[in-house]
């Protein structure tokens, strides 16, 4: 097996958004805000190649949205998913299968792309991943994730016949991957976890979006439920600690990798690394 990171840009988001109720003057230390108050994020993909099996987790935002939509975003960066996936020999219709940890736009929206009219996979021969209970949630969308539920970015992947679920039950992937599951930041995220040389390494999504959010209580202003999110960042960052795994960080702007450490303050970060020096 091999692990690559997937460069695909950078976007911007509100900085008092993404750190709730935690002041500015404490998080612009680690996340300095533009004038405009917004902070810069990655969309930082993992692929992971194994024999036959090429899988790419999250897709980005993509590109078949309209102008006004990415006015909110200022998107930026010279790297996309095809020139990251060529510099490591591949292409788009290499990839077999699309984990997708859930389905809001910044995680899902390069899985579709336009055509004319059509809507159509990015991926053509590529299984999708999700699972029911967030599928229902993303179709059915609540009021206060709607806006991160486009329709555009969903549907198609159902109406392509591409569509495949992970059992929440039996949530083992192949022999080497498994996912994990977080319920506070939306129902039922996926967290692969990947056994690889030797380490576990954890795929984060949005429960840990940079190392400025490690503090317990440092929870997005998108999350659903929060409380959810403080407990579950506890159980994990413990886990993290004691079994010494590797977090792989999507949003994070600077640092691709991380581990974590007790210290007198709780649990805190440790070191930060690119995934090829593992």
């Amino acid at each position: 097996m091999k692990l690559h990171s997937i460069d695909t840009g950078f976007f911007k988001l509100d900085g008092g958004a993404m750190f709730g109720v935690v002041p500015k003057s404490i998080w612009q230390r680690t996340n300095p805000a533009d004038e405009r108050n917004l902070c810069t994020w990655a969309t930082r993909l993992l692929l992971i190649e194994d024999g036959k099996r090429l899988t790419l987790v999250d897709t980005g935002i993509g590109d078949k949205q309209d102008e006004k939509f990415f006015s909110h975003y200022y998107m930026h960066g010279d790297a996309t998913l095809d020139s990251s996936l060529a510099k490591l020999g591949f292409h788009r219709d290499d990839i077999t299968d699309v984990i997708l940890t859930h389905l809001h736009f910044d995680h899902c929206g390069g899985a579709i792309v336009r055509e004319g009219e059509r809507l159509l996979p990015a991926f053509k021969n590529a299984r999708y991943w999700t699972n029911k209970d967030h599928w229902e949630w993303a179709v059915n969308p609540n009021p206060r994730e709607k806006a991160s539920f486009l329709k555009e970015n969903i549907l198609p992947i159902q109406e392509s016949g591409q569509l495949n679920f992970i059992d929440i039950g039996a949530p083992q992937y192949d022999s080497s991957i498994q996912m994990r599951f977080a319920n506070g930041h939306t129902e039922a995220m996926m967290l692969p976890q990947i056994e690889y040389k030797g380490k576990t390494l954890l795929y984060m999504a949005d429960l840990l979006p940079s190392v400025g959010h490690i503090p317990i209580a440092y929870v997005m202003g998108y999350d659903v439920r929060p409380l959810v999110t403080m407990q579950e960042r506890q159980d994990y960052w413990k886990e993290i600690v004691d079994k010494e795994y590797i977090m792989f960080l999507e949003h994070d702007a600077e640092h691709e990798c991380a581990t974590l450490q007790y210290t007198e303050k709780g649990i805190r970060l440790k070191d930060t690394f690119k995934l090829s020096e593992l």
